[in-house]
């Protein structure tokens, strides 16, 4: 089979939409949208595969120097495709019936303009040197490898309205009281574009599921606070199980507000974020091959196990 996504190169979200578009090309029954645009204008792009009656989502790239997560998504997407038309199974799941009783959902790069910042092809010179002013505040975090938050400087996984104050609380006591590159909380709820969008693109469609894609760390977290809905500690485990990855409770310090905890909160229904890989981001692509090898079962399991 002649793949379609590099696995092998740096992600931009040029590169995400061409690929996104070739995909479609190669196999028409993929549908492609919208679901909004980032602060630069670029434009936030899903792919949806499958007319089943259930919906799942999944997301990946909310932190800038986590684009690794981009083609984790579109490859598993491009193999489904790929095993929906030869008929073929992938490991022991039967990709025609699966998409018969599941829509899945994916957008690869939910934060394009801080990608394209941390992989050098932002060119505007007016935003190059807001956001060299707002690295300089924070000497300790490389720049621009260490850029987490979109391109105005606002983290967008902790911009969901569960527990924003907590979180607001919290990082503030860190010292991110202001447009960072990482760690801001904004100065309200959903007030970037990025985050709206996949606000508004959740409520729209009522998912049985969602996986938000991050890295590092090899871990799954898949509380907030109290909340246990049905069968998400189950699905959990079993993806703890397929992926070798730990099962924990989100860190108190990164615990609140972030589209999994909202998530959780708002419908009572099964979230997880995904930690992949391991070292510092961003992590070399040489280790993608092994990533998407260890995530292959919790991405099918998602779908499988709702």
């Amino acid at each position: 089979m002649q793949l379609l996504v590099p696995t092998n190169v740096f992600y931009t979200s040029q590169l995400n939409a061409v690929v996104m578009q070739e995909l479609k090309k190669k196999y028409p029954f993929l549908e492609i949208g919208m679901i909004g645009a980032s602060v630069l204008g670029n434009p936030i792009l899903y792919l949806k595969i499958g007319s089943g009656a259930k919906k799942v989502f999944y997301n990946a790239a909310f932190h800038a120097n986590e684009w690794i997560t981009t083609p984790v998504l579109l490859k598993f997407v491009e193999e489904l495709a790929e095993a929906y038309v030869t008929g073929q199974k992938i490991s022991t799941v039967d990709v025609n019936q699966l998409l018969k009783n599941v829509q899945l959902y994916v957008v690869p790069m939910v934060n394009p303009d801080g990608v394209d910042l941390v992989n050098g092809v932002v060119w505007e010179p007016g935003v190059l040197r807001r956001t060299e002013e707002i690295a300089a505040r924070y000497p300790d975090i490389p720049y621009p490898s260490g850029w987490k938050a979109n391109i105005r400087g606002v983290d967008l996984n902790l911009q969901f309205p569960a527990e924003w104050q907590m979180a607001r609380k919290i990082k503030f006591a860190q010292g991110f009281t202001t447009f960072a590159p990482r760690d801001f909380v904004g100065e309200g709820p959903l007030t970037e574009p990025e985050s709206l969008a996949v606000y508004n693109f959740t409520l729209q469609n009522n998912f049985a599921l969602i996986l938000a894609y991050h890295s590092q760390g090899e871990v799954i977290y898949w509380k907030f606070l109290d909340y246990e809905p049905p069968r998400s500690r189950e699905i959990a485990l079993y993806f703890g199980v397929v992926s070798g990855y730990q099962v924990e409770e989100t860190p108190v310090t990164s615990g609140y507000a972030g589209y999994k905890d909202w998530f959780i909160q708002y419908y009572n229904r099964p979230g997880y974020t995904i930690e992949v890989g391991k070292g510092e981001n961003p992590l070399p692509i040489e280790q993608f091959d092994q990533i998407y090898k260890d995530n292959l079962g919790i991405l099918l399991g998602g779908m499988t196990k709702i």
